[in-house]
């Protein structure tokens, strides 16, 4: 008998304060990275699918995002550059 199947685990990035797509509030945002396993005897094995998502703390909606822009937003937290806009490039400064 072989058991195999598949298990998510929910890693945070990052809190960011952004102001929110959907309800215009400025507010903390969650940058979190979602990851699929392959498990086979209940031990997880190799990675299926990821996918990285930002929500909004105040009204709650969930916005999916590419790799780079979590990248960039998570560099921006690093940084202490966490008020924005998500998915806006900040113009360079001399």
């Amino acid at each position: 008998m072989i058991i195999f199947g598949t298990k998510g685990y929910l890693y945070q990035l990052a809190i960011l304060t952004l102001v929110c797509g959907n309800c215009g509030n400025p507010a903390a945002h969650t940058l979190r990275k979602r990851v699929t396993k392959f498990t086979l005897f209940f031990v997880p094995l190799f990675p299926l699918s990821t996918k990285y998502v930002m929500q909004c703390t105040f009204c709650g909606v969930e916005q999916k995002i590419t790799k780079e822009q979590a990248e960039q937003l998570q560099a921006q937290a690093a940084n202490g550059q966490a008020y924005g806009q998500p998915q806006q490039q900040q113009p360079y400064q001399h």
